[in-house]
C-alpha cells in the first residue's frame, strides 16, 4: 500500500473516513475557517485535500500553510489518528454532523471543526453564558455564585470559558447545585487551563462538557482566546455580564453576542467601582439590567417558550454526595446559630467594603469599636465576612 494511503475503515465506512480527514484538516495549525472552506469548495472533500498534489494546493495556500500541510502528510494516517483520538474519549464534529450544536450553525464564522470531551449542549435546554472579570470583587463572586446556583437548580445550561473569577465561580456553583455546564477552551480539550481550575475541569468532564475549535495538545496561547469567545456566546440563548472593566476582554464576548443577535444582560455596579465601568457603560448603551436570578429567569422563560427552564433538581439527581455541600469547600455556620451580637453585626454588612465607622453607624445604640472588631473577626473565621483591607469588611460570597 502506498505510503500515506493506509485505509483503516472498511468499505461502507466512507462517511467515517471523511470524518477522519476533516479532523486532520481542522487540526492543521494556521489553517483557519476561511482556508478550510476555500479548500473544500475547490477539492470537494477533506480526503481529496489530503491526497492532492502540491501543484494543485499551492495556489490556494500561503507558504507557511503549504509547509504545514506538507509536513502533516509525511508518514501520517488521518484514519488511524482519528481512531486514537476517539480512544482518548475526545469527539470531533463539523457542521455536517447531526450532533453539531444547532446554535453554532447560526452564527457568523461558525467553527468548522469542534473537539469535545464529555457531553454536548442539548438544543431544547435553555442556555445562559455567564462571563466577567477574572480578578473579581467579593460582590462579583457573590452575584456569580448566586446566579450559577439558581441556573443549576432550574436546569439551565451554564456556558462559560472556565476562566478563574466570574466564569469558573458560576460554572462550579451550577454543577454543585446539580445542574449542567459547558466550558469553551482557548486550548485543546485535553488541557486544563487555568491549572487552578482542575476541580472544575474534572466536574465538567463528569457532569457537563468541554469544547474547543483547537485540536488536542494545542497550548493556551493568547491569540486563541478572543476567537473562542464567539463560541461561548454562540452556544447560549442569553449572556450575563457580572463585572467588567472599561477595557476588558469580556466586552469582546459582548460584541460577538450582539452580532449574533443574543440577549445581553448586565449586573449594575457602583459608579466609583472600576470593575463595574464596563458594565455601567453597557447599561447606558441599552443592555438589559440584571436585578436578580429569579427576575432574569422569568424573562428568559417568557422569551424562550418551549425550552427546558425552571426545572427544579431533586436530591437524587444531585447525587454523588454533593447535597448539602458547597463547591468552595468553606464551612459556614448557619445564621440561626449565631449569637445576637454576631447577627446584629452581620446584618450591618454589605456586599461592598465598609469601614468600622460605617458599620457602627448602622448598628442601633452605642457601638464599641474594639468589640465590633472582635465580632467581625469571628464572622471572618466563620466564613460569613471578609476583611478586604485593614479596617474594612464585607459579606463573604456564598
Amino acid at each position: 500500500m502506498e505510503k500515506g494511503k493506509e485505509r483503516i475503515f472498511p468499505d461502507g465506512g466512507a462517511n467515517e473516513a471523511e470524518h477522519a480527514y476533516t479532523c486532520w484538516l481542522c487540526s492543521l495549525p494556521g489553517v483557519g475557517n476561511h482556508t478550510v472552506t476555500k479548500l473544500l469548495e475547490y477539492f470537494g472533500s477533506s480526503e481529496n485535500i489530503y491526497r492532492a498534489g502540491e501543484e494543485e494546493l499551492r495556489p490556494l495556500l500561503n507558504i507557511r500553510q503549504m509547509e504545514t500541510l506538507s509536513r502533516s502528510r509525511q508518514g501520517s494516517s488521518p484514519e488511524r489518528e482519528y481512531q486514537e483520538l476517539l480512544g482518548q474519549g475526545i469527539g470531533f464534529l463539523h457542521p455536517g454532523d447531526e450532533n453539531y450544536p444547532g446554535r453554532l450553525r447560526e452564527i457568523p464564522d461558525a467553527p468548522y471543526g469542534l473537539f469535545y470531551r464529555g457531553k454536548l449542549p442539548e438544543e431544547e435546554r435553555l442556555a445562559v453564558a455567564v462571563i466577567g472579570a477574572r480578578d473579581c470583587s467579593e460582590y462579583g463572586r457573590y452575584v456569580a455564585a448566586e446566579l450559577g446556583r439558581e441556573l443549576g437548580k432550574r436546569g439551565v445550561s451554564v456556558i462559560s470559558g472556565m476562566a478563574r473569577g466570574i466564569d469558573g465561580i458560576s460554572q462550579l456553583e451550577a454543577l454543585a447545585a446539580g445542574g449542567i455546564s459547558f466550558g469553551v477552551l482557548g486550548c485543546g480539550v485535553d488541557i486544563c487551563y487555568p491549572k487552578q481550575n482542575r476541580q472544575l475541569y474534572e466536574r465538567l468532564l463528569r457532569d457537563g462538557g468541554v469544547l474547543s475549535e483547537y485540536p488536542p495538545g494545542m497550548p493556551p496561547v493568547a491569540q486563541n482566546f478572543p476567537p473562542r469567545n464567539r463560541i461561548v456566546s454562540g452556544l447560549a440563548d442569553a449572556l450575563v455580564v457580572v463585572e467588567a472593566r472599561q477595557k476588558s476582554g469580556t466586552l469582546i464576548t459582548v460584541d460577538m453576542a450582539l452580532e449574533q443577535g443574543k440577549e445581553v444582560y448586565v449586573v449594575p455596579g457602583r459608579v466609583t467601582d472600576r470593575l463595574s465601568d464596563g458594565c455601567n457603560k453597557l447599561l447606558k448603551q441599552g443592555a438589559g439590567v440584571f436585578l436578580s436570578p429569579e427576575e432574569f429567569l422569568r424573562e428568559m422563560e417568557e422569551q424562550f417558550v418551549g425550552k427546558m427552564t425552571l426545572k427544579e433538581v431533586s436530591g437524587k439527581r444531585r447525587g454523588r454526595g454533593s447535597r448539602g455541600k458547597r463547591s468552595t469547600g468553606k464551612m459556614r455556620k448557619p445564621l440561626s446559630e449565631l449569637s445576637p451580637e454576631l447577627k446584629l453585626v452581620y446584618g450591618a454588612l454589605d456586599m461592598y467594603p465598609q469601614s468600622l465607622e460605617q458599620i457602627c453607624g448602622k448598628i442601633s445604640g452605642e457601638c464599641d469599636q474594639r468589640k465590633l472588631s472582635l465580632w467581625l473577626m469571628q464572622l471572618c473565621v466563620l466564613k460569613l465576612a471578609v476583611q478586604v483591607s485593614p479596617g474594612h469588611f464585607q459579606i463573604a460570597s456564598l
